[in-house]
């Protein structure tokens, strides 16, 4: 049987976002600089290396630039492309030191992030709007379901959430307790349950409570397994039967301390999964946090999140640019 639960029916939980777990108030740009900071520390230190002794750029300084990048997680292919468009520059007008030199590396890193952003923008649709968190188990679906809940209610939009991971043990007394912490209602079934059918109850309930956003938490699965890819493809076609165009946004969450091994698991997984975007955890927990800029270049996927620590409010909406000037500011 499929019940629903909502998060203001415990009377000791708040209807409000738990203010305690808010971290003090701050910049967007300066809890960005935060969450990278291992990253910035490794990067940052071999670029002032490389700025230091550069007054006219030359290959000797590339090559220094390449190890730095490739440390960071950017990437052989991304990374390249990166030097080459250097030289290119180098060849066309000489690139008078190092300042100039962490300018243009900005320029590219940021043009690279950018790039999928408009092509593989979510489109706009009358509520609900359905998003799909997909991925393999251990990368933090069901907490980042958790997470974007908690944001979109700080964007003042109505959130419903769907538990149709129905094979993990335990996922959905997780979700009970994230939709409980951000205060939003929960369409769940038992273990074992049809998550196709959750699913058709939660997009109904959506539609008829006039509910801005409808996230849905599915099963964690591998590209190769066969049954479960088929079993998400099922529920992407009931969630166009009841709204249309749905769901709206397939994120693909991944863990940025996994690195290039994670990508390479992604780049098979997003062409059996229809994944429109990416959904970065654990970017405070790695100095490897190049890996933003390959997911952009090599998959062609935008980042639209990332988790930066273990707090409700600590998802961000990724911006390229505050990304970039907090790696190399």
């Amino acid at each position: 049987m499929i019940t629903l639960f909502s998060g203001y029916d415990d009377p000791d939980k708040p209807k409000q976002i738990d203010e305690a777990e808010q971290p003090e108030k701050s910049g967007f740009f300066s809890r960005m600089k935060q969450a990278v900071n291992r990253t910035r520390e490794s990067l940052s230190s071999k670029i002032e290396g490389i700025v230091a002794l550069t007054r006219t750029v030359d290959e000797s300084t590339l090559e220094d630039l390449e190890t730095a990048l490739l440390t960071s997680d950017i990437g052989v292919q991304t990374t390249t492309e990166i030097l080459d468009a250097l030289r290119d520059r180098a060849t066309r007008k000489a690139i008078e030191g190092g300042d100039e030199l962490r300018a243009l590396l900005k320029e590219q890193l940021v043009a690279i992030l950018r790039a999928p952003q408009g092509a593989s923008a979510a489109p706009q649709a009358p509520p609900p709007r359905v998003t799909f968190l997909v991925g393999v188990n251990g990368t933090g679906k069901t907490t980042s379901a958790g997470k974007l809940a908690a944001w979109y209610r700080t964007q003042n939009k109505t959130v419903l959430l769907c538990a149709a991971d129905t094979f993990r043990a335990a996922a959905i007394e997780q979700l009970e307790v994230w939709a409980k912490r951000s205060g939003v209602e929960i369409i769940k079934t038992r273990q074992g349950g049809d998550p196709a059918a959750v699913l058709y109850d939660a997009a109904s309930a959506a539609k008829s409570r006039n509910i801005s956003e409808l996230i849905v938490d599915t099963a964690g699965r591998l590209h190769t397994k066969s049954g479960l890819m088929d079993e998400l493809e099922k529920m992407r076609r009931t969630a166009a039967k009841l709204i249309p165009g749905a769901p709206h946004e397939v994120l693909l969450v991944m863990d940025a301390t996994t690195g290039q091994n994670g990508l390479q698991q992604a780049r098979l997984f997003t062409q059996s999964a229809g994944v429109t975007g990416i959904l970065l955890t654990k970017l405070d927990g790695t100095a490897k946090g190049g890996i933003a800029v390959a997911i952009a270049r090599e998959l062609n996927l935008p980042v639209r999140y990332v988790g930066v620590g273990e707090q409700m409010s600590d998802l961000l909406e990724f911006s390229p640019e505050v990304f970039v000037e907090s790696l190399l500011g």
